[in-house]
């Protein structure tokens, strides 16, 4: 069995290595819905029918 490369800093297993690319999904839900939709449950928001499309495709979550 071989020895995975060690990670850079701040980095994990699954995760982007660049943190723009973890940031740029993260950018694009906000300017998308001014919001993120997956957290309107907890904070007692309606969710549009839009938000509720998204939340329902695959890796719409983070």
């Amino acid at each position: 069995m071989g020895v995975s490369p060690p990670l850079g800093p701040g980095t994990s297993p699954g995760r982007p290595h660049n943190p723009a690319d973890f940031a740029r999904p993260h950018r694009d839900v906000i300017a998308r819905f001014g919001r993120f939709p997956h957290r309107n449950a907890l904070l007692g928001r309606e969710s549009s029918a839009e938000e509720l499309a998204f939340l329902q495709t695959p890796g719409s979550r983070f």
